[in-house]
């Protein structure tokens, strides 16, 4: 480890230096904030009134370790291994998609919408995190987190673990014809994978190189796939009045919309999110 000194200055200095290729200079000091928040416990008050303290060893280590990994383009969230979502301390990892705020504002959206469920089920749950918001908000209901990826449920149940919440996880494939939703459910949520493959050169390296593919992206010839299999699975084992909640592409939302309504969803919305865009598909039984 090579700095000219371990002022807190120098080393928010190096953080510039050493990722200014990588990100615009207003997530550099967003990246260090959060290392220091992270590694230190300092916020944003803290690390300004800082800058000209000296760190100790132990302290500027834990500061510069993850220069290295950010450097190689590794996304924040897997470098610190956690990541808030909906109130809720996440561990993260390469085996999983780190949760986008359009998830959170789902997960909001089926808090407020109505009558509490008595079972959900989260389909390609990865870390959990739906489920676990639900879980959270939903004290008495029993919440299933299911998932084809043995490293994601692993992930998902030291999650919950690490909160105290009962969920049920299943290693199962959705698009099985054989996959059954756990017996009484009324509500059915999924963010499954829906990018274009032809769209993997406009997202960035961070989510391009390191998050899993296999959660990302469909086919360029059947991007609705998942949307299908899950819609099919749901009208069929839904009772009348259970919910079906998507998270889709702005680009085929409208689409998703329609195939649930030629299914013979008594009532189907589509609703935007808080960019503006397409992006929530809600169908009742």
């Amino acid at each position: 480890m090579r700095t000219a000194d371990n002022r807190v200055d120098t080393m928010l200095a190096l953080y510039g230096s050493t990722l200014s290729g990588h990100y615009a200079e207003g997530e550099v000091r967003a990246i260090a904030r959060a290392v220091f928040q992270h590694r230190l416990g300092w916020d944003a008050a803290r690390l300004e009134l800082g800058r000209g303290e000296r760190l100790s060893e132990s302290e500027l280590l834990q500061v510069y370790q993850p220069l290295q990994r950010l450097r190689a383009g590794e996304p924040l969230q897997y470098v610190l291994g956690s990541v808030m979502f909906h109130g809720l301390d996440l561990e993260v990892g390469p085996g999983v998609l780190i949760p986008r705020p359009e998830t959170e504002e789902l997960v909001e959206r089926i808090i407020t919408s109505g009558t509490p469920p008595t079972v959900v089920a989260d389909l390609g749950t990865g870390s959990g995190c739906i489920a676990l918001a639900l879980k959270r908000a939903f004290p008495l209901a029993e919440v299933h987190g299911i998932d084809i990826s043995p490293d994601a449920l692993a992930i998902a149940q030291r999650n919950a673990g690490r909160h105290g919440l009962e969920v049920h996880w299943h290693l199962a494939d959705m698009l099985d014809p054989r996959f059954e939703l756990p017996e009484g459910t009324d509500l059915v949520v999924s963010n499954p994978p829906y990018v274009p493959r032809a769209e993997e050169g406009t997202l960035t390296e961070q989510v391009r190189v390191h998050e899993p593919h296999v959660a990302l992206f469909v086919e360029n010839d059947d991007p609705l796939r998942f949307f299908r299999a899950i819609g099919q699975t749901a009208h069929d084992a839904l009772p009348k009045g259970g919910h079906l909640w998507f998270e889709g592409h702005y680009r085929h939302a409208d689409a998703v919309g329609e195939f649930l309504r030629g299914l013979g969803f008594a009532q189907v919305d589509t609703i935007m999110d808080l960019s503006g865009n397409p992006r929530f598909i809600h169908a009742v039984r």
